[in-house]
């Protein structure tokens, strides 16, 4: 994909009679020619779409292949019962994960589950506030959970005119919000940041999320009643919406973060890390490395090696492991 900011590149030639076309050179950002004798301009402008065709529009662009949504990995007192919990409350659905272990598909991603002998911290310390699914018509989405015994937290809340929430009581303490939307699909991550623009063009930067709203975001302040929810940041990885509020939410709002001063790492709490599938870890890796992101474990292998996976520090000390391919199910 071309960056509509990558920067134009002109290389001028003469062309004399009997004179071959310069040869095109693909490590090179070509652009544009521009040529000095109009009479085969039509010619050179073929030239120019053709070499753009053969090698897919990379010339100008942006070196970095996005990335896509993988999983959520959590810990678990009981991962069994939990993922018994998100099939029977969620669409998901239960499947074996690289072929050695229970998890939860849901739609293009997973949750994934380590077993834990004592419970997971829980209070949103992390840059990780919560996970949530979509419900067309939310009302009529919290009578059902309701009747089936789905404990909430919070209750059915109208934030504004048509749009409504509520959290569930998840396994482990694990904070699901279900919430008006389009879907009844795993559909978001919501994080907290200390600077939540710069945060949304981190993951836009290093692995191609896009602004949801087709552009970046504002830096004023917004408030929603007395909490501050702006400036904030709204990312769409594959079907994933990833949403950073501000850190002045979280010292509004949570009562475990009166005086605190940032982040705990999100490793070893009740939602450890989130996954993004690359395609070529070792490629990855190398440039992440040049561009400054700190690589907390190398790449590893698991399943027999048909998992290859890497861990880094996001913003906000967040765990985030890179897996090698596309999340699917087998």
């Amino acid at each position: 994909m071309i960056s509509r900011g990558a920067p134009k590149c002109i290389v001028r030639f003469e062309r004399r009679a009997g004179q071959a076309l310069p040869p095109v050179n693909p490590s090179q950002p070509l652009c544009l020619f521009e040529n000095r004798r109009g009479d085969t301009g039509q010619r050179l402008s073929r030239l120019v779409f053709l070499a753009a065709l053969t090698t897919r529009a990379l010339w100008c662009a942006d070196a970095t292949a996005p990335a896509h949504f993988h999983h959520l990995h959590l810990n678990s007192t009981d991962p069994a019962n939990a993922i018994d919990f998100y099939t029977r409350t969620f669409d998901c659905e239960k499947a074996r994960f690289a072929g050695v272990m229970d998890a939860v598909w849901a739609q293009k991603s997973w949750l994934l589950f380590t077993k834990v002998s004592a419970a997971p911290p829980s209070d949103i310390l992390s840059a990780i506030w919560h996970f949530g699914w979509g419900a067309e018509d939310m009302p009529d989405a919290y009578r059902k959970q309701l009747a089936k015994g789905t404990k909430f937290g919070t209750p059915i809340t109208e934030l504004f005119p048509k749009f409504w929430y509520a959290y569930v009581d998840g396994p482990d303490k694990a904070i699901i919000e279900l919430n008006t939307a389009p879907h009844h699909d795993f559909g978001h991550l919501h994080l907290v940041s200390e600077d939540a623009v710069t945060a949304g063009e981190w993951y836009q930067k290093h692995f191609g999320a896009t602004w949801k709203a087709g552009r970046p975001p504002a830096r004023e302040k917004r408030f929603i009643r007395e909490f501050q929810i702006g400036p904030n940041a709204s990312l769409m990885m594959d079907n994933v919406n990833i949403i950073i509020f501000p850190i002045e939410y979280a010292r509004q709002a949570m009562p475990e973060w009166k005086g605190r001063a940032g982040f705990e790492s999100s490793k070893g709490r009740v939602v450890d890390h989130v996954g993004f599938g690359v395609d070529n870890l070792e490629q990855s890796l190398d440039r992440l490395r040049k561009e400054g992101v700190t690589v907390t474990d190398d790449v590893k292998t698991a399943a027999g090696g048909r998992i290859r996976h890497a861990f880094i520090e996001g913003p906000d000390k967040i765990r985030i492991e890179l897996v090698e391919g596309r999340a699917r199910r087998e």
